[in-house]
């Protein structure tokens, strides 16, 4: 957990805070995936995913991004969309490295299930890479695994994920 002390908050990230997101996420991806991606793909998802166009396109289609400040630092941040009329998806969770464990994921999470819920969904879903340890993260949120997907990204690269999913 954070210390006594420190005040860790969750706002609502903008089109201005997007060069804050790529720069989380081109923290975090070599660490979360560095044994799981090869390099080429790790650089090629960062890219089709991060790239300041991606992310503000993800942002046009309805992606609500909100970032995780500790001391008024940036240190994570995550998005959620509405998958369909009761459904929300978890699209991204992702907390600076060094910063994990101290309750910012956590508070990401129940941020991303309070949007969920006030937008009248009664399921959170998501996917993670089959081989991120993560999921034993959103397990214990309450999460299981409710399928598999694979996802061709073009370039060679082939997301291999779990589905996974709670009830609100």
């Amino acid at each position: 957990m954070t210390s006594p002390g420190s005040l860790l908050s969750i706002r609502k990230a903008t089109q201005h805070d997007i060069p804050v997101i790529r720069g989380i996420a081109l923290r975090t991806w070599p660490s979360a995936y560095g044994d799981i991606l090869s390099p080429s793909a790790l650089q090629y998802m960062l890219d089709f995913f991060y790239s300041e166009a991606a992310l503000s396109q993800q942002m046009a289609e309805g992606q609500q991004f909100f970032l995780a400040t500790l001391n008024n630092e940036v240190i994570g941040f995550g998005s959620v969309s509405k998958a369909t009329e009761d459904v929300f998806k978890l699209n991204k969770l992702y907390v600076l490295p060094g910063i994990q464990k101290t309750g910012a994921g956590k508070a990401l999470m129940d941020h991303a299930f309070a949007i969920a819920r006030s937008n009248k969904a009664i399921q959170l879903t998501l996917n993670v890479n089959r081989n991120n340890p993560a999921i034993g993260f959103y397990t214990r949120l309450g999460f299981s695994i409710v399928g598999e997907e694979d996802v061709d990204l073009g370039n060679g690269v082939v997301q291999e994920d779990y589905i996974m999913s709670v009830e609100l």
